[in-house]
């Protein structure tokens, strides 16, 4: 536990980089031939600095913490599947958003996970700067490594607004990603049914 002192010099050090990111931020509004200083523009260095914060708190996060006490051991051997799980995420290559739904299933091996913490470990990796393919296996692999299951299959559907708003500019276009683990990779049978699940009522 950090002391009174450790503290106070985390807070202030914080304090500190939310004062460096706004003034980046003032500095780039200037360098793109704005005036930072007219009223609709005045706060907007401190609200791009909290926003940021937040689409990047997954860097203060980590698996071990979000399931810790959220798994059970259960005489269960179906397939679990938690779909249509929303999230947003900023693309590394551009820091614009791309954002869709994340699919995840597994094959228990005598424990399961709380399903909201299936939710909050797909929102822990996509709130950092990422690629969509990572964020795909990043998810699999956690959930893998927490609970040692039979297999994992993650599948992610995102648009990318690098690719909607700038670039070849489509706006209809849909990036899917996956990730086959264990019985998953394996058992076209398994596989199969993980891909009919994610299919209903998503046509």
């Amino acid at each position: 536990m950090a002391k009174p002192t450790e503290e106070i010099m985390l807070h202030d050090e914080k304090e500190l980089d939310a004062r460096r990111i706004a003034c980046h931020v003032r500095e780039i509004i200037k360098l793109i031939g704005e005036d930072p200083n007219r009223e609709g523009l005045r706060k907007t260095p401190e609200r791009y600095e909290k926003a940021l914060k937040f689409l990047t708190s997954g860097y203060h996060q980590n698996a071990e913490n979000i399931l810790n006490g959220a798994t059970f051991s259960v005489s269960y051997d179906e397939i679990v599947v938690v779909k249509d799980i929303e999230f947003f995420s900023l693309c590394e290559h551009h820091l614009l958003p791309f954002f869709g739904k994340c699919h995840v299933a597994y094959l228990p091996n005598k424990r399961v996970i709380g399903l909201s913490k299936v939710a909050r470990l797909v929102n822990m990796f996509a709130r950092r700067l990422q690629i969509q393919e990572r964020l795909t296996s990043q998810i699999a692999a956690a959930i893998q490594e927490k609970i040692s299951p039979e297999g994992v299959g993650v599948i992610i559907e995102a648009r990318h607004l690098c690719m909607q708003m700038r670039g070849v500019e489509k706006q209809h276009g849909q990036a899917v990603t996956s990730a086959m683990l264990g019985g998953f990779r394996h058992n076209k049978q398994t596989r199969d049914e993980f891909l009919s699940l994610v299919r209903t009522n998503n046509s």
